[in-house]
């Protein structure tokens, strides 16, 4: 693993209709319909506008045979169309469906966590190793007829597991962990690689950033161990819906293509499914072009495992580093006002860049940074720290400040800046980068300073130049970059600037986005929610609308919001709250992992869980 230079993992080639993954092929980009599949009509007009977006394959669900029967339809019907697009099944809890559905569908996606075990109840079994082993033979039993029928039809597996839904048979040997959801993978690979079935792409999913990165992370890791190259269908499952979700996909998907790993993505948005695709499309041309990059002679620092990384040590300095939460610095040149850096008041950062001048008004309590020279000639220094280019080094020393900013690039003079920080514990490090790949030398900046035994915090300032109406691609890029930085354990602070006219209360409000979707920072309400399909029992978007309407100013709080019980109890588990579909117009609500009410009329759930969520 080079985690300083760009390059995609080498992967086998899996046929999935006319559209190959992996190997040399670019990186896929798909969704999945919200219709009902045994609506061939309906589905059959959204899978092909999720083409007509750019989707280079198309997942439907298919729980029952019915469903996976048409599939043959719908495909028909696509193919008369004109559209060559691969049809994905997706099956969960019935081996039967997917051994029909592989007759038909390009490619059948099954959860290890539900095709043979029975359905995730959170209870402890205990098992002897010989018991153990027994389950592993009936899950063989049961695998291998769905591996033959996929060869004699010429039909790629997706073996997608969830960490929403990993067996209880997992679970009390494993534990919650990721180590647990890689076995639960690996014990299908096996038998694939026994079998020689090399049609097999993987993905591990959650709802968890932090869990997601590490698990396929580890995956890799486990595939290298046992010599086997698949390739990887990357996704945060249950990543909600506008901003939000969009922030949280990109900081997970994002670290992962970083680090050369994806053969193919799905963003998956509470929004409509075609929706999805201009937002995998921006992510992943965004990260590939950083290929064939200059090289950076980085050396990763000893005791790092990027399997299992840690947050750096540091020093605190003022509310910085140590076991402070990352802050936020913002941008505001020219005298402006800060206050304009916030669009509700609620989302401040910690610290403000004036540069050359203080604002005529500071707002009480806001902590201000100004250009050194200017930071000498105060009066007034209350609240105000100063910042120092690195051809200023000399002149820190010189400044008395109890915290200080220093902006360093990789490739600066590293005795000079290591005798530096070594002789002043109240410098913060700001890593800066115009690199093509600037996560690399941002990385290998943060492992020469670990390699020195510094202990400075570092705040990555990341610098973009988009115009209001690229927000979106701001936000996605944005996320990308940091996302590897903040799963590494090397973010004290994130610094964002934008060079255009996208409002400066965006790039605050997307900082704070970036920080909470890697589980650093919570700054409002979480809504873990799901993208809906042909399970979705109720209506999905207008009742996350309502939701987050009721619940907008619940600082802190997680709320699941899901469309059926698949994957339900299980990717919202860290919730407070959830809020799962249980049949057609009915509602059952948890706290925590405990179903607390079953079956309430959907025209009645959200009062229900408002008042839950009010009595604590």
């Amino acid at each position: 693993m080079d985690l300083f230079n760009y390059r995609r993992r080498a992967t086998t080639e899996v046929h999935v209709g006319g559209t190959p993954m992996g190997g040399d092929n670019t990186i896929r980009v798909q969704s999945m319909t919200t219709t009902p599949t045994a609506d061939v009509a309906a589905s059959t007009a959204q899978a092909e506008r999720i083409a007509d977006a750019g989707g280079e394959y198309v997942r439907l669900t298919t729980q029952g045979v019915r469903e996976a029967e048409s599939l043959k339809d719908i495909k028909a019907r696509m193919r008369a169309d004109g559209y060559a697009t691969p049809i994905v099944a997706d099956v969960h809890f019935n081996p039967h469906v997917a051994e029909v559905a592989a007759l038909h569908a390009d490619k059948v996606r099954i959860n290890p966590g539900n095709y043979v075990d029975p359905a995730r109840t959170f209870r402890h079994l205990e098992y002897t190793d010989e018991e153990y082993a027994d389950e592993l033979k009936k899950i063989e039993e049961r695998f291998v007829p769905l591996l033959r029928i996929c060869r004699e039809h010429h039909t790629a597996l997706r073996i997608g597991v969830n960490h929403g839904s990993l067996s209880d048979r997992i679970m009390s040997r494993y534990g919650d962990t990721p180590e647990g959801i890689v076995e639960s993978c690996m014990e299908f690979l096996r038998i694939c690689r026994r079998e020689s079935f090399a049609d097999v792409v993987i993905s591990i999913k959650a709802s968890n950033t932090v869990v997601m990165v590490r698990s396929v992370r580890l995956l890799v890791s486990a595939m290298e161990r046992e010599g086997m190259d698949y390739p990887l269908h990357l996704g945060v499952t249950e990543a909600g819906e506008g901003e939000d979700g969009r922030i949280k996909s990109a900081v997970g998907i994002g670290a992962l293509l970083a680090d050369g790993l994806g053969d193919t993505v799905r963003v998956s948005l509470s929004e409509e499914p075609e929706a999805e695709i201009p937002v995998a499309r921006h992510l992943v041309d965004y990260v590939t072009a950083r290929a064939g990059h200059t090289v950076i002679p980085g050396q990763a620092a000893p005791g790092f495992d990027w399997l299992r990384p840690e947050r750096r040590a540091t020093t605190a300095v003022g509310n910085i580093g140590g076991s402070h939460v990352p802050v936020v610095i913002a941008s505001m040149l020219g005298g402006g006002d800060p206050s304009a850096l916030s669009a509700d008041g609620e989302l401040v950062p910690d610290y403000v860049y004036t540069g050359q001048q203080l604002p005529s008004r500071r707002i009480e309590g806001q902590h201000y940074i100004v250009d050194f020279n200017v930071y000498g000639a105060l009066a007034d220094r209350e609240g105000v720290y100063p910042i120092f280019p690195y051809n200023a080094v000399p002149f820190i020393s010189t400044v008395k400040a109890d915290v200080k900013f220093l902006v360093l690039p990789y490739g600066a003079d590293a005795d000079e800046y290591t005798a530096c920080l070594k002789a002043h514990p109240e410098v913060v490090v700001i890593s800066v980068s115009n690199h093509a790949n600037r996560l690399g030398e941002q990385r290998a900046l943060a492992h020469e300073m670990m390699a020195a035994g510094l202990q400075n915090p570092i705040v990555f300032c990341q610098a973009y130049r988009h115009a209001a109406e690229e927000k979106g691609d701001f936000q996605l890029e944005a996320a990308a970059d940091m996302g590897a930085l903040m799963f590494d354990g090397l973010t004290d602070g994130l610094w964002l600037m934008n060079d255009g006219t996208l409002p400066a209360a965006d790039v605050t409000a997307t900082a704070f986005g970036i920080l909470q979707a890697a589980r650093l920072r919570t700054s409002k309400t979480e809504y873990i929610s799901c993208p809906g399909c042909g399970r979705t029992l109720y209506d999905l978007r207008s009742t996350i609308a309502r939701i987050k309407e009721a619940t907008r100013g619940m600082k802190g709080l997680k709320i699941g919001i899901m469309g059926c019980i698949v994957n339900g109890p299980g990717e919202m588990a860290d919730a407070d709250y959830g809020y799962v579909g249980a049949g057609r117009g009915r509602i059952s609500l948890y706290k925590g992992k405990q179903c607390v009410e079953k079956n309430i009329p959907e025209e009645e759930a959200v009062e229900h869980l408002l008042r839950l969520i009010n009595e604590g």
